[in-house]
C-alpha cells in the first residue's frame, strides 16, 4: 500500500529547468551539529522558528482521505504495510458500502477531503471503475495507486481516466530492474512501471512517482532522480520507512542520513522539472525553513511557496485513511483505530475522536516534539513514533533537531529586545 498523490504536499517548486545529467553526490552532514546522538543532534537555529502557523489545524476535514479497498495484490513487496496477499478479504466494504462511504464524505462539507483509492491494489476490485464514478458524480476528487501487475494496462487506465480518475501514482524503488523488482518481489515490474508511466502520459493522467527510503535505496537515489525526468512525473515523493507490516524486516536510515538526505531534495528541487516531497518525513520542513530563511526570503514569502502550503499537515491532522475493512485510523503507518464506518460517522470520528484531536493538539506532544518551536508547522511523524515508542504523541526518532531550552528561548527574547532598545 501506498499513501499517494498528495496534492497539499510538502515539495519544492514544479516550475523550473531540466536537472542536470548527472545530480549532485548527497551532501555531508549539516554543521552545528550537537553531541548526544549519533551523528549528532542540529542546534539551535537562531531565527528559523519563526514561521508561525495561521490555520495549520486542520480540525474541520482532512485534506486527503486513503481508501484501501482491498488487502489482494499480485506483488510481495519487502515493505508492505498491508501485508498484501492474493486473495481478497471477506470482510472488504462492499460497493454499497463503498457509497455509503462516499455520502459521508459528503458530510465534511466544502472544501471535501480528495479520496485516494488505494490497497493492496485497487484494480482487484471490479468494481473499482463504478466507485469511482460514483466520488466524482458526488464532487469529490479521485486519485488511484495501482500496483504494477497485469492488471495494469493501457486501456485499465483509459477506463479509469473515463470514470474520473485525476491522477495516479506509481513505485519506483531502484533505479534498475534488479533493485526494483527485488523490492516488488516479482520480475517485470520495474518494466511494467515505466511502461505505465507512459500509458498516463497518453492518458492526460499525471504520475506522482514514490521510492522508498531505507538503508538498501539510500545509495540508488540519485540514479532514480535521474530517471525521473525521462518518465515525464508531476511528482516523486520519497517515502521514509515505517518499520510496519513486513516493513520491520528492513532498516530506516539515521537521523543524520535523513538530515543530508533532506538538504540534497532541497537542492535539486531547485532544478527539477517536477515537485518533490517527503512522506513520513515531515522535519523536512523544518530543514527547508532553515534553508530558505538563508536565501533571504521572509516568513510570508515561505509561507506562500508549495513547501509552505504544506505546513501543519501530518497522520490525523489533514490526513485520514480507512481500512479494507472500515477502520478508520489516522494513517495507514498509524494503525490504531479511532471507529468503523459500518457504525460510526466518519466526520465525527476525525473531528471528535480523542485520538484524532490529540495528533492535532501538537500541546499534547511529548519529549522534544513537544518542546519544538516547529512543532505546529512539522509535528513529526506521529506513525514513527507510535511505531517505537508505542505513543503516538512522543518524539519522532527520525528528526535529531534538538529545541532551544526555555531559558535560551528567554535570553534571546532579552537580547532582540536590548538590540532593538539601542537602535531605537
Amino acid at each position: 500500500m501506498d499513501q499517494t498523490i498528495a496534492t497539499h504536499a510538502v515539495t519544492t517548486s514544479a516550475t523550473a529547468p531540466a536537472p542536470p545529467t548527472k545530480p549532485p553526490a548527497i551532501p555531508g552532514p549539516p554543521s552545528g551539529l550537537r553531541a548526544g546522538h549519533p551523528g549528532g543532534h542540529p542546534g539551535a537555529i537562531p531565527g528559523a522558528g519563526s514561521v508561525r502557523p495561521t490555520g495549520y489545524v486542520f480540525g474541520r476535514a482532512p485534506m486527503m482521505l486513503y481508501w484501501e479497498m482491498t488487502r489482494s495484490c499480485g506483488l510481495v513487496c519487502r515493505h508492505c504495510r498491508a501485508e498484501a496477499n492474493a486473495e481478497r478479504h471477506p470482510d472488504e466494504l462492499t460497493t454499497a458500502e463503498g457509497e455509503a462511504l462516499l455520502d459521508r464524505v459528503l458530510g465534511f462539507g466544502d472544501p471535501m477531503p480528495h479520496v485516494v483509492f488505494t490497497g493492496g491494489d485497487p484494480l482487484r476490485r471490479p468494481d473499482l471503475p463504478d466507485l469511482v464514478r460514483a466520488a466524482r458524480a458526488r464532487g469529490i476528487g479521485a486519485s488511484l495507486a495501482p500496483a504494477a501487475t497485469p492488471e495494469l494496462t493501457r486501456d485499465a487506465l483509459l477506463r479509469l481516466k473515463e470514470a474520473g480518475v485525476q491522477n495516479i501514482s506509481l513505485s519506483l524503488d531502484g533505479s534498475n530492474a534488479v533493485r526494483h523488482d527485488g523490492f516488488r518481489g516479482v520480475e517485470g515490474t520495474f518494466d511494467l512501471t515505466v511502461k505505465a508511466a507512459g500509458w498516463a502520459q497518453e492518458a492526460g493522467l499525471p504520475v506522482q512517482l514514490n521510492t522508498l527510503v531505507t538503508n538498501e535505496t539510500l545509495d540508488d537515489l540519485p540514479a532514480i532522480f535521474d530517471l525521473c525526468p525521462s518518465l515525464g512525473i508531476m511528482r516523486w515523493s520519497l517515502f521514509f520507512l515505517i518499520s510496519v507490516g513486513r516493513g520491520t524486516d528492513l532498516q530506516e536510515i539515521s537521523p543524520a542520513e535523513s538530515e543530508k538526505l533532506m538538504a540534497w531534495l532541497l537542492e535539486i528541487g531547485k532544478t527539477a522539472p517536477f515537485q518533490v516531497k517527503t512522506t513520513e518525513a515531515t522535519h523536512y520542513r523544518r530543514i527547508a525553513i532553515r534553508t530558505m530563511h538563508d536565501r533571504g526570503m521572509t516568513d510570508e514569502e515561505i509561507a506562500q511557496t508549495s513547501i509552505g502550503r504544506g505546513f501543519g499537515i501530518r497522520d490525523g491532522n489533514g490526513i485520514m485513511f480507512i481500512n479494507f475493512d472500515g477502520d478508520i485510523y489516522p494513517s495507514g503507518f498509524l494503525p490504531v483505530a479511532a471507529g468503523n464506518v459500518r457504525r460510526d460517522d466518519i466526520v465525527d470520528v476525525y473531528r471528535n475522536s480523542p485520538l484524532f484531536r490529540s495528533l492535532r493538539d501538537v500541546a499534547s506532544f511529548k519529549g522534544r516534539c513537544g518542546r519544538c518551536e516547529y512543532n505546529a508547522l512539522c509535528g513529526g511523524s506521529r506513525a514513527r513514533a507510535f511505531t517505537w515508542t508505542g505513543d503516538p504523541l512522543e518524539t519522532d526518532p527520525l528528526c535529531p533537531y534538538v529545541p532551544p531550552a526555555a531559558d535560551d528561548v528567554a535570553a534571546a527574547a532579552i537580547a532582540a529586545a536590548a538590540t532593538a532598545a539601542r537602535a531605537g
